[in-house]
């Protein structure tokens, strides 16, 4: 019974960040600015959070202290880690489509781990099998990206000939696949972002523990630097308005339900299956999102998008399964370099001649 919520829980929150690609997009698609979207969907989530903030930590228990170092730290992490990142991922799915940004999600762990090697926060031994196998993962990921941004293929064309919502696979553009390109790599610059922001959260919670109140003090921050920054990119102020329903759905959608609910509820099952096992769920979202934008969206699937995704996919299972039989590999005498493992088979030989001597001189 246990299991089964926590696999309910999965698939809700891959259907929650499916309907963040798809939902965006069609925002989009309606005329809504990305920069003032941005800025509306760091407002609503610092709104929503506030009220929790203030009655679950700052009423019930002493809350940390907050200097002013402290202070600017977790602004700065707002910045680049919310603020600019979801700039740049707004702008590259505003090029591409939503099928393609689920699909560059999968690298997430995959940077974050490439991340960790850098700050020795994790460790990368080529000579070992599991080292080789996250060594693999990288580069498939690498071939991914590479294969979604510069190879695009044949269409296959959606199912539903009368989308609900916009069509985005025939968007107009000047240069299509100069903008595709252009798409991909902004996504994927702000996925390599947002992996820093996830790997310096630990050092951050250390500082400051509490992580309702962390979460809350970065998005107000956020909302008020998306703000600035909508100011500076977007003078018109009739951009500034809903550009439909779609965009005031999207606005509370990424801003309530994925800013403040997916997140209690990937706590939740990080506590009671672990990190790795959320991490492995995340082509779920890609599967979901291909489905649901080619029925509400009417959007083509290329075969680029595929073949990239796959790899992808593939590259994240790869660091994931090295990753595993790492940390098994550390419980248990041998490391799992093939070095090792030759040498213990060599002794076990020699242990097996040995026995089988004793026992004949006995006899």
């Amino acid at each position: 019974m246990g299991n089964g919520k926590v696999y309910a829980t999965i698939v809700l929150i891959r259907l929650i960040y499916a309907g963040m690609h798809i939902l965006t997009k069609a925002a989009f698609e309606e005329g809504m600015s990305t920069t003032v979207f941005v800025f509306y969907r760091h407002a609503v989530a610092a709104i929503f959070l506030v009220p929790f903030a203030f009655f679950l930590e700052i009423r019930k228990r002493p809350t940390p202290p907050l200097t002013v170092r402290l202070s600017f730290k977790i602004f700065v992490h707002a910045f680049y880690g919310m603020a600019g990142t979801i700039n740049l991922y707004s702008i590259g799915l505003n090029y591409a489509s939503a099928t393609s940004s689920s699909a560059i999600f999968n690298i997430v762990p995959v940077v974050a781990f490439i991340l960790a090697v850098m700050f020795r926060m994790e460790t990368l031994k080529l000579k070992t099998v599991h080292g080789m196998a996250k060594a693999s993962g990288i580069l498939l990921c690498v071939g991914g990206v590479v294969a979604l941004a510069l190879y695009q293929g044949p269409q296959l064309k959606s199912f539903n000939h009368h989308p609900l919502l916009h069509s985005t696979s025939k968007a107009v553009h000047a240069h299509p696949e100069k903008n595709w390109a252009l798409g991909i790599f902004l996504m994927t610059a702000s996925v390599v972002i947002w992996s820093l922001w996830t790997v310096k959260q630990g050092p951050l919670l250390l500082e400051y523990p509490s992580k309702l109140l962390n979460t809350t003090l970065q998005c107000t921050f956020a909302s008020v630097q998306s703000f600035v920054i909508a100011i500076v990119m977007e003078r018109d102020l009739a951009r500034w308005k809903l550009a439909g329903g779609m965009s005031l759905v999207a606005v509370l959608f990424t801003g309530i339900v994925v800013a403040a609910i997916s997140y209690y509820l990937q706590i939740w099952v990080i506590e009671k299956k672990g990190p790795v096992f959320l991490s492995m769920s995340m082509p779920l979202s890609l599967v979901f999102t291909m489905v649901i934008a080619s029925f509400l969206l009417g959007e083509d699937v290329s075969l680029g998008s595929i073949i990239g995704g796959a790899l992808l996919v593939a590259g994240l299972y790869a660091v994931l399964w090295g990753k595993g039989r790492e940390d098994r590999a550390v419980a248990s005498p041998l490391d799992g370099t093939l070095p090792q493992l030759e040498e213990h088979k060599s002794r076990a030989a020699e242990t097996k001649e040995s026995e089988t001597s004793d026992a004949t001189a006995k006899v």
